[in-house]
């Protein structure tokens, strides 16, 4: 039987394409996941209902212990006085004591502790390794030698004390970034080479302390152990300023973690400029350390526990930043609850309570990683 050419070559009819959804399905990976529907095709999110309940909890959990330390110490005040204080509505010593004294070290412990956890928080990420944070690789150490420089040799302000921990956590990283790299970085590699230049900074701050006068060298040691005391409004202000630029930066490159995270060839075939990512998210991470150790000293292990705490809440394969930042600021606000009222009415240094604690988990942590080898 003949089949007719033009029959034969008649072009098929044109398929007809679906109209486009605006919305975006949520993938089930047995999680329960919000779509966030997309505005005008650009946009398209996937939450984690656990994660966002996570860290609605975390945030009111440290928001209620900064209303409970807003109102404890040597003039007490009760939590409705303090909540009344906050909106205006009182005058006289409740009004000083609680908005004029005692709230700008609450902000601060909340913005630090926030700003510690997105820090650990994109090292852990970069290096994949729990044990990737800034106060084990050194960036700690080195801002505070930065500071130490400015303080002891040059008299510094605040300002200058800001600058030149930035400047030492810069180089700092710059250093450890050198030594570790070898036809790319490695995290274990990365932590190593951390470790090294920690020792070796902090045998030079000890150096610069013990030269220095016996007034200098106790102000620098109160100081290097992290202290929110005689804290106030002129210092609030900056780290607000620095923390919004940090954040909207971390807007733009905070989604290349989670690439970054599946491996260099898989980042670099989604389209990932590994290097110049990595350098961008590094330098986030030093300046927010950086930020930290200026306005209120080295305050170790929030940055290497606020994550991992945060991502075992959340049973998330990954490290999220929004829950480690919730987590960073409960628990320095926590912390520093315990530090001005555990021996009162001597106030503790932050510090003291965060290597406390954090010194438990760094065991617990190092003990599970040796059972799973």
């Amino acid at each position: 039987m003949r089949t007719d050419p033009a029959i034969s070559q008649k072009p098929a009819p044109p398929i007809r394409q679906a109209p486009p959804i605006n919305y975006a399905p949520p993938i089930d990976f047995g999680r329960r996941t919000l779509a966030v529907r997309r505005f005008g095709g650009r946009v398209s999110l996937r939450l984690d209902v656990r994660t966002l309940v996570v860290t609605a909890v975390l945030v009111t959990a440290a928001l209620a212990l900064a209303v409970v330390a807003l109102g404890l110490g040597e003039f007490s005040v009760a939590v409705p006085d303090v909540v009344s204080a906050l909106l205006g509505n009182s005058s006289g010593a409740v009004h000083m004591v609680v908005v004029e004294w005692r709230l700008p070290r609450v902000l601060l412990a909340l913005l630090l502790g926030a700003a510690m956890g997105v820090s650990g928080a994109i090292f852990q990420s970069l290096t994949r390794n729990a044990l990737g944070s800034p106060d084990v690789i050194g960036f700690n150490t080195g801002a505070y030698t930065g500071a130490l420089v400015v303080i002891l040799l040059m008299g510094g302000g605040y300002f200058a004390v800001s600058a030149g921990a930035l400047v030492g956590g810069l180089v700092t990283a710059a250093l450890v970034y050198l030594f570790a790299y070898k036809k790319g970085i490695q995290g274990f590699r990365l932590i190593i080479a951390g470790i090294a230049v920690s020792a070796m900074l902090a045998s030079v701050n000890t150096f610069m302390i013990l030269k220095a006068s016996l007034e200098q060298a106790m102000s620098a040691a109160v100081w290097g152990a992290g202290s929110l005391n005689k804290i106030g409004w002129e210092q609030v202000l900056p780290v607000v300023i620095i923390f919004v630029v940090l954040l909207v930066v971390l807007a733009f490159y905070g989604r290349r973690l989670g690439l970054l995270e599946m491996g260099d060839d898989a980042a670099r075939a989604l389209g990932v400029r590994l290097e110049g990512s990595r350098l961008v998210l590094a330098v986030v991470g030093v300046a927010l350390t950086a930020m930290v150790t200026a306005a209120a000293g080295p305050i170790a292990f929030v940055s290497l526990a606020a994550p991992q705490l945060a991502r075992r809440l959340t049973r998330s394969a990954s490290v999220g930043m929004v829950p480690s930042a919730a987590m960073g600021a409960f628990l320095l606000v926590a912390s520093d609850i315990v530090a001005q009222n555990l021996f009162a009415p001597i106030q503790l240094p932050v510090g003291v309570v965060t290597v406390s604690i954090g010194g438990c988990y760094l065991v617990w942590l190092l003990a599970r990683e040796v059972k799973r080898q």
